[in-house]
């Protein structure tokens, strides 16, 4: 019996567009407060409850770990909906309508935010705290970042 080749030809045009992730360390940043950057959002499905989900995917622009990816998962559910409008307002998207949202995700990329990471036991979350507005003042964004961090 022989096996037919699986054929990948239908991922070639997106596979030609992603760009290899560096990877160096595979342990978590430490809970704390970060600057990130919103790299890429996309709505899919929760595999256990299949409830649609928002997948962030965030790049640590500052002060440390600077690089490294954070993940965040919003399910969206009837009882989700005030903590995903917030979010979403956080970052600059109000909404008449979330159904409006699957055409409007790109307007979240490269948003620049103040979140914090939290781990009680084996769950981490992300907590978006603040946008950060970039006023092209040189310097201006790294100082924020100081300053979210002083008690740490």
């Amino acid at each position: 019996m022989s096996k037919q080749a699986i054929d990948l030809s239908q991922f070639d045009e997106g596979y030609r567009a992603e760009q290899p992730e560096e990877r160096g360390d595979f342990e978590s940043v430490p809970d704390g407060k970060y600057q990130v950057n919103v790299e890429k959002v996309e709505l899919t499905e929760a595999q256990s409850t299949g409830n649609p989900m928002l997948k962030w995917t965030l790049r640590i622009i500052a002060p440390k770990f600077v690089n490294r990816l954070m993940w965040r998962n919003s399910v969206i559910t009837h009882n989700t909906l005030k903590y995903v409008k917030t979010d979403l307002h956080l970052c600059g998207l109000d909404l008449e309508k979330i159904s409006d949202l699957p055409q409007q995700l790109r307007r979240l990329l490269d948003v620049k935010l103040e979140v914090t990471k939290k781990t009680k036991g084996d769950n981490e979350n992300i907590f978006f705290n603040r946008r950060i507005e970039n006023d092209h003042a040189p310097g201006k964004f790294r100082q924020e970042a100081g300053d979210a961090l002083v008690p740490f």
